[in-house]
């Protein structure tokens, strides 16, 4: 065991958004040769505690090469992306920047659904299937229609759900695994309570991203790089990198000139994760095209079954059992998604702390290609 890296896992990892938010700022501050920036939040977290985005800026703010660590997109999901940044920080990544490079964090850019322990935003979104061009017609998923009371059934257990369940096994005998996973995490835009629901409009979260990168002039920068931290899908503690679609070939050949062969894409069907719509990379092509590189680091969890489950509770108590929210019932409903997208073990931690320094590092070298 590497007892350095486990005592930063150890040090890195927080107990809650706040917790975490608070370190985020002193180590900015202990640092003292970043920039910080605060995005207020309208959401409420716990006991109606004020959340936000927190911004930090490293290097010159003219540098034309900029690399940015995104944590939280799926709020639950941010532990591991705040670990990652504050453990960049400690390492003292900045002292690596050369004169025309910068490093900007975005931490907790959901902080609605860090605070809470959700994956989706205040308005029910998923943040990653929300970069849609809403003045369009929004991509169709008609399976997802079929099958949108059978994935958030109103009971779980009994009749009900033993029914919905069975007419969800019956859709995977006769279509397969991939056509019923497209169908249920792809994106749907009409079931606003439903699991991976990209939204009617454009998010708070998304329009925090609009303006951090309006803030920080990022559409004129020669080469912008991106790292956005996720888990719960994969092997257990694997950080495996994933391209999306929106960046097309071209993008994925981008992303394996920096960071190796590993790196995966949906559309050769190396990925864990299927073709998504309305991806955060979505709007990365569109603002910079070429010029930028975007990965999803994804450290996996548990099975998906187990992942699955977590997530249906969820939804089931925010449609449901609204007033439970805080009750006993719902805190083991928080806790146990917490759970599958947090395992709170040392092994787990310190996977992710060796590979995203492994990953940060070749973020740098890349800066320049």
């Amino acid at each position: 065991m590497n007892d350095a890296i486990v005592d930063a896992a150890n040090q890195h990892f927080a107990s809650d958004y706040f917790e975490s938010r608070q370190r985020f700022r002193d180590y900015v501050r202990e640092a003292a040769v970043g920039e910080a920036a605060i995005y207020p939040s309208p959401a409420r977290g716990p006991r109606g505690r004020q959340l936000s985005t927190d911004v930090a800026w490293f290097g010159d703010r003219r540098a034309r090469n900029v690399a940015i660590l995104i944590s939280a997109t799926h709020g639950v999901e941010g532990y591991c992306g705040s670990a990652a940044q504050l453990d960049w920080m400690a390492e003292r990544g900045y002292e690596r920047l050369k004169s025309d490079e910068a490093m900007l964090l975005i931490h907790a850019l959901n902080p609605y659904g860090f605070a809470w322990d959700r994956r989706v935003t205040q308005e029910g979104c998923d943040l990653n299937r929300n970069f849609v061009d809403f003045a369009a017609t929004p991509p169709d998923n008609a399976v997802y229609d079929l099958l949108a009371d059978c994935f958030v059934p109103c009971e779980l257990d009994g009749p009900l759900f033993l029914a919905a369940e069975q007419t969800i096994d019956e859709f995977r005998r006769a279509h397969g695994e991939i056509a019923l996973r497209k169908a249920r995490t792809s994106g749907q835009y009409r079931h606003p309570t439903g699991i991976f629901f990209g939204g009617f409009g454009p998010t708070v979260a998304r329009n925090t991203l609009e303006r951090i990168v309006s803030d920080y002039y990022l559409e004129s920068r020669r080469r912008v790089l991106i790292i956005d931290y996720h888990t719960g899908l994969g092997p257990y503690g694997y950080g495996e990198l994933q391209c999306e679609q929106a960046s097309g070939m071209s993008g994925y050949q981008h992303a394996r000139d920096i960071f190796g062969p590993s790196v995966t894409s949906p559309d050769l069907g190396t990925s864990s994760a299927v073709v998504l719509n309305g991806t955060q990379d979505e709007y990365w092509q569109r603002l910079l095209g070429d010029r930028h590189v975007y990965v999803c680091l994804e450290f996996g969890t548990y099975p998906p079954e187990a992942v699955r489950s977590a997530l249906r509770a969820d939804h089931w108590l925010y449609r449901y059992r609204q007033g439970d929210v805080e009750a006993d019932i719902g805190y083991e409903i928080r806790q146990r998604l917490r759970q599958r997208f947090y395992p709170e073990t040392t092994d787990w931690k310190e996977m992710v702390l060796y590979r995203s320094r492994q990953v940060q590092r070749q973020m740098l070298e890349g800066l320049q290609v």
